[in-house]
């Protein structure tokens, strides 16, 4: 099986090239080849398979054909312009999050044998606030330009799945956390800087109120589910090709109360409150809750604890983001 994950290079490119690289197969197959694509090359991996690292703009169809060559069974549609970061430039969110999306389908219609796609979506993709509960047919009306651009790569995929172009499953991704390394330009950083930068000896201040509520899943349980959506049967999906996967809600302070448990009440001192107007009108708009009954019944598995969840980035990535910065 030949592979590509786009976004090789970012944070969770990079721990799905590990495990594919550490488990060599996928649904009992073995992995011939993997192809990491980003804006810059991704460092290269050593894995018992062919593993090619190439550089270009995701919005450039010969650069994204050339990431997926001839043979490519599975495509992992990562790279983004994320939240902030897309509200801030209009035009460079539409480039890469929706002509992006445009310049895959394209590659992946090319290539004649309908290729599986993961795509990841998001929960900005959807509107309701702190107050909702999303259900499995809940209607997206985003209100950030992110979230917009996610959802129009769905109803793209969607239709090139019902064409026979390639057999897309869109996973509409919580707020991954904890993110190794730095604070990124994602409006919702926030919520993995209140764990990780204690963890590192750090203060932080918290741009939203204790009660604010976010839609949450970890590391490892975003790692599951791609591999979930990679080896399913996807006739159970019928034309609904987007999926709510079941992560968990949760208050800034219970996830302060969680880092507390695990780490002490000196980590837990280390993050103050500071509101930031430009943040909180960004993340407001996104649910803090999804029903998630499809995804269950399709096998996609449950998010961990709070405390696991912070228990996870110690094993797994605090000395990594300790070394990378300096600390």
């Amino acid at each position: 099986m030949k592979i590509t994950i786009l976004g090789g290079g970012g944070f969770l490119g990079r721990k799905l090239a590990a495990r594919l690289a550490r488990d060599g197969a996928l649904g009992g197959r073995s992995i011939t080849g993997l192809t990491l694509f980003d804006l810059a090359a991704p460092a290269p991996l050593a894995a018992p398979f062919p593993v090619q690292c190439l550089g270009g703009d995701v919005a450039d169809p010969a650069a994204v054909a050339a990431a997926i060559p001839a043979g490519t069974e599975l495509v992992f549609h990562l790279a983004a312009v994320v939240s902030a970061a897309a509200e801030a430039d209009f035009d460079l969110g539409m480039k890469v999050n929706l002509h992006g999306t445009l310049a895959v389908l394209q590659a992946c219609r090319a290539l004649g044998t309908k290729p599986r796609v993961i795509f990841t979506s998001s929960v900005a993709s959807f509107g309701g606030g702190q107050e909702a509960v999303v259900p499995d047919d809940g209607r997206q009306v985003p209100t950030n330009s992110y979230g917009a651009q996610k959802a129009i790569g769905e109803l793209l995929l969607q239709d090139a799945t019902r064409r026979g172009f390639l057999d897309a499953v869109s996973i509409r991704l919580p707020t991954v956390m904890v993110r190794p390394g730095r604070p990124n330009k994602a409006a919702s950083s926030f919520v993995s800087a209140i764990i990780r930068e204690p963890l590192l000896g750090l203060a932080t201040d918290c741009p939203v109120p204790p009660e604010f509520a976010v839609w949450i899943c970890s590391p490892r349980s975003s790692m599951e589910w791609f591999l979930h959506a990679a080896t399913m049967d996807t006739a159970g999906l019928g034309t609904d090709r987007g999926i709510n996967p079941p992560g968990r809600s949760a208050t800034v302070a219970k996830l302060l109360a969680a880092l507390e448990a695990v780490a002490g009440r000196e980590a837990r001192d280390k993050v103050g409150f500071a509101f930031d107007r430009e943040v909180f009108d960004i993340v407001v708009g996104w649910p803090a809750a999804f029903e998630a009954k499809r995804a269950r019944r399709l096998g996609f598995a449950e998010q961990e604890s709070l405390e696991d969840l912070v228990r996870a980035f110690i094993e797994d990535d605090l000395a990594a983001t300790r070394a990378d910065r300096g600390l």
